[in-house]
């Protein structure tokens, strides 16, 4: 299989982290698609043998990273007292526990520093070894480990409404 379609295989995960890092699902997909065209520029750079999940999830770093440092790629405020947003966009159905949990829990990973939320999200929901993470990241092993601490301990406290500013909702 050669590296293109190697690379589909891999979009799913590309997707997933990226929705959960940025948090809105047209700028995650400008997000993927921006890695992708990169990778595919780049193939030449990348050395058969070694982890191209763990490349990949490097070149989206540094993709992240610079459209971060642009004004114009952050997202506009949307009002909720916007007229023209239909009142049952907001509304929750009965039942949606499970729902509200997931929310709160997203909720709390955006209030974690970017490289917090960066190493939990790449440990936790992708699944790559704290080496992989220091190489997508370059960052020592070191300060994988300890931002990998800090993040899940905050991601406690706030779960928990321990934390100021939380205000998460519990479901019981």
């Amino acid at each position: 299989m050669n590296i293109r379609e190697q690379l589909v295989e891999h979009v799913p995960r590309l997707r997933r982290y990226a929705r959960a890092l940025i948090h809105n699902r047209e700028l995650a997909d400008d997000l993927v698609q921006d890695t992708l065209e990169r990778a595919l520029r780049h193939t030449e750079q990348f050395q058969a043998g070694t982890d191209l999940r763990a490349w990949l999830f490097a070149i989206m770093h540094n993709v992240f990273a610079n459209q971060a440092r642009r004004p114009a790629a952050r997202t506009p405020a949307l009002s909720v007292d916007d007229d023209s947003i239909p009142e049952a966009l907001f509304a929750v159905q009965g039942g949606q526990g499970r729902s509200l949990e997931i929310r709160d829990l997203d909720y709390a990973l955006q209030r974690l520093s970017i490289e917090q939320r960066q190493v939990v999200l790449l440990v936790g929901l992708e699944e790559l070894s704290y080496a992989e993470v220091a190489v997508a990241l370059d960052v020592p092993l070191g300060t994988v480990m300890s931002r990998l601490s800090r993040g899940r301990e905050r991601l406690r406290a706030l779960m928990a409404g321990e934390q100021r500013g939380a205000n998460l909702k519990v479901v019981g």
